[in-house]
């Protein structure tokens, strides 16, 4: 009853020689799960694109256009980080197409969960702006398209990359709809996340972070993790849960900083599992986000796939 969506397409948006976002991510993952038979327990689907009506959900149509430009005239770069490839546009709506295509299945009944193994990631992507690494944001599409099409009105995102995701929380800051849950090393990239951010008007309290210093142990990160599932979020009820499952909180991630183990993120993935079972039926969408260690990725991606599945770590 899990589903895993996957295309070889991911595999065409460059980001240039020794650039950490590069196609090899998927690939080694991909490989991994082919050569030990693991993806013979999922369910394997391809993603479609998002229409350009989809992802001006949350982006406007002018920068929408700018990104569809910058590729058509052979790339370019929004940032010191962030690469447009001929190729990144077309592989963008796909990305984001990835998690609609999931909610589709989910929502139908056909599966419970599923993981997007998707690039490019999102949770950078400001409505206006792309950066680090991102060009569309994947996740907040993906909850505008729930409420939008299911009128399920409580989304929960949870975000457990190292890096704070500024264009999740920027989408949704004055929203009392979204609840943005994240844990997040700080000070560090992209600067913002500090616990004082909660959110805005109506949307005061909905904005969760949890910023976490160099080095903090995985016994603390779980902790903190677990106090607020079983607190602000199950206060919230949700209706439907969002995974921004980025893999650079690993300990051996070249530009994390974080300590978590690789059966650390069957853990967290079973304590969101108990959350989603709990108030939304078991609905849970998961995708992709950073993690840079290019031989250790399949591994943390397995325990992750493990959990969703309910399987021992």
């Amino acid at each position: 009853m899990t589903l895993l969506i996957y295309d070889n397409i991911y595999l065409e948006h460059n980001t240039g020689i020794g650039h950490p976002e590069n196609a090899r991510r998927v690939e080694n993952t991909i490989r991994y799960l082919e050569s030990n038979s693991f993806l013979n327990l999922l369910t394997i689907k391809k993603p479609r694109a998002a229409s350009q009506e989809e992802i001006s959900l949350i982006h406007p149509k002018t920068y929408i256009q700018t990104i569809k430009q910058i590729a058509d005239s052979g790339g370019g770069w929004l940032d010191g980080d962030t690469a447009v490839s001929d190729a990144s546009y077309n592989v963008a709506l796909y990305s984001a197409g990835a998690a609609l295509t999931a909610i589709d299945l989910i929502m139908e009944g056909t599966v419970k969960n599923a993981f997007c193994l998707v690039r490019p990631p999102g949770h950078h992507a400001t409505p206006k702006r792309g950066m680090g690494f991102c060009l569309f944001n994947n996740v907040a599409i993906a909850a505008k398209y729930i409420q939008t099409n299911y009128k399920r009105e409580r989304i929960l995102i949870i975000d457990w990359d190292v890096h704070h995701g500024n264009g999740t929380q920027d989408a949704f800051y004055d929203d009392p709809t979204v609840m943005y849950f994240s844990m997040h090393r700080y000070p560090f990239y992209p600067g913002t996340g500090a616990k004082d951010e909660k959110g805005d008007g109506e949307g005061k309290g909905f904005n969760i972070n949890i910023p976490l210093p160099l080095d903090t142990k995985p016994e603390k990160y779980i902790e903190l993790f677990s106090e607020i599932i079983s607190g602000s979020v199950n206060k919230f009820a949700p209706e439907f849960i969002i995974l921004s499952s980025g893999f650079d909180t690993y300990k051996r991630d070249p530009i994390g900083g974080l300590n978590l183990k690789i059966e650390d993120f069957h853990t967290l993935t079973q304590i969101v599992m108990e959350a989603a079972e709990k108030h939304c039926d078991g609905m849970l969408l998961s995708c992709l986000e950073g993690g840079y260690n290019l031989t250790d990725i399949p591994l943390c991606v397995e325990a992750h796939l493990k959990g969703l599945l309910k399987m021992k770590s």
